[in-house]
């Protein structure tokens, strides 16, 4: 009688516990695809927070402007309504099944929003410096300026570490726009106090003009992808490089 050899049983696939992995991209970690989409979802709740802070922040900014004659604080509100236009390009992108697909056009639409920062606070600095006569004592815009302290550090913070986690460019993006709201608020606040006290209302304009560059510089680097944060950008193969000096690539 023949005898037959047992037929093997087959061995299970594995899978990870945290579910099946995405495939790999160049120059962005591998993550599971859960873990992704959960980070996904917290980058849309870190946008859509952005987006309602920066509305108010708005709203009271130029209508706080307008009573006090205050071009800085005007230009404070400018600067709050393109940080909303920039927190709906991370939703509209997340929106998308696969939001890295339009990782390359939202990473411009926010170089564009950079670059109308720094031209607003370059036509304000301009402004305040060749106007005579300083704007009047405003304690709204000093508190704003102060919550603004508060808030935008923290929210940044939290759009570093989602865009680092997730590779995003766009998100990382964000965040430098975020902490530059943040050097904003406190050029502000410095300009009013000093404008208030000792009626120096030079300081805000000078520093602005720095601030304008710095957004300059950001805005060209996330129209090329390229700065070490940015995983789209040809040398990067983590999101961050050896050297590392930009602001993204910090806890």
């Amino acid at each position: 009688m023949t005898s037959q050899t047992p037929t093997p049983t087959p061995t299970p696939t594995q899978i990870p516990a945290g579910g099946p992995s995405s495939p790999a991209v160049p120059g962005h970690a591998t993550t599971p695809v859960a873990e992704h989409a959960r980070l996904g979802r917290r980058a849309q709740v870190l946008a859509a927070a952005s987006v309602s802070y920066n509305a108010v922040e708005a709203a009271v900014a130029i209508g706080a402007g307008a009573v006090a004659g205050s071009t800085a604080l005007v230009a404070f509100g400018l600067d709050s309504v393109i940080e909303v236009s920039s927190g709906l390009v991370i939703l509209w992108q997340f929106r998308h099944p696969v939001p890295a697909e339009r990782e390359r056009t939202a990473l411009r639409l926010i170089a564009v929003s950079f670059f109308a920062l720094a031209a607003y606070v370059v036509v304000d600095s301009a402004r305040a410096l060749s106007c005579s006569g300083d704007p009047d004592a405003s304690p709204v815009g000093i508190g704003l300026a102060i919550a603004s302290l508060l808030v935008m550090p923290w929210l940044s913070w939290a759009q570093r570490r989602t865009g680092r986690a997730l590779g995003s460019s766009t998100v990382l993006a964000d965040s430098t726009q975020t902490l530059l709201c943040t050097y904003l608020s406190a050029v502000l606040l410095v300009g009013l106090l000093l404008n208030t006290t000792v009626g120096w209302g030079w300081a805000d304009p000078i520093a602005g003009l720095v601030i304008a560059a710095i957004a300059v510089r950001e805005g060209v680097q996330a129209w090329r992808g390229e700065g070490c944060c940015a995983p789209i950008a040809d040398s990067c193969t983590d999101g961050c490089t050896d050297g590392c000096t930009d602001g993204c690539c910090k806890d």
